[in-house]
């Protein structure tokens, strides 16, 4: 294996927003995630313009963040490599018992957190990604064992 890009060198939680189009579920994969606030609790995540999580966003959808555990690295191609538009995310995880609810939405079981968030702004760049700031208004800390990472994605061969 070859010598990293800078990008890819540093290691962090790998997480996936959940949102809404009415009672559909949308999950995506977010690495590209930051909290930037301590009071209020703020984080700062880009959100691909091509994407059903961009489109959801901007309709004002509900939003839930989940810490990934390593279990939901095998998810990865189809939250993060398959796109909303063309498919029912929520099916394919309901027909594997891979949904439950918190917080009055459904969510990915097994998840080490959730935090609900309300955005509170947003900013274009430039770039393919769109910056989008939210409020954390409740969260859920389920564990803090086998936290999903992206060095875990690189070694598995899921992120090159």
């Amino acid at each position: 294996m070859g010598v990293k890009r800078p990008w890819n060198i540093v290691d962090m939680p790998v997480y996936s927003m959940a949102t809404y189009d009415d009672d559909q579920v949308n999950m995506n994969i977010c690495t590209y995630v930051t909290a930037i606030s301590m009071k209020p609790k703020l984080f700062m995540v880009a959100i691909d313009y091509s994407t059903k999580t961009y489109k959801n966003l901007e309709q004002g959808s509900n939003v839930i963040l989940q810490i990934l555990h390593q279990d939901h690295s095998k998810l990865v191609p189809l939250l993060g490599k398959t796109s909303g538009t063309r498919v029912s995310k929520q099916e394919k995880l309901v027909s594997k018992g891979l949904i439950t609810n918190w917080n009055g939405h459904q969510v990915l079981n097994g998840a080490c957190g959730f935090l609900a968030l309300e955005q509170r702004g947003r900013k274009n760049v430039g770039g393919d990604h769109e910056l989008f700031w939210f409020e954390v208004v409740k969260s859920k800390t389920n564990s803090e064992n086998n936290i999903l990472m992206f060095q875990d994605l690189i070694q598995a061969g899921i992120i090159l």
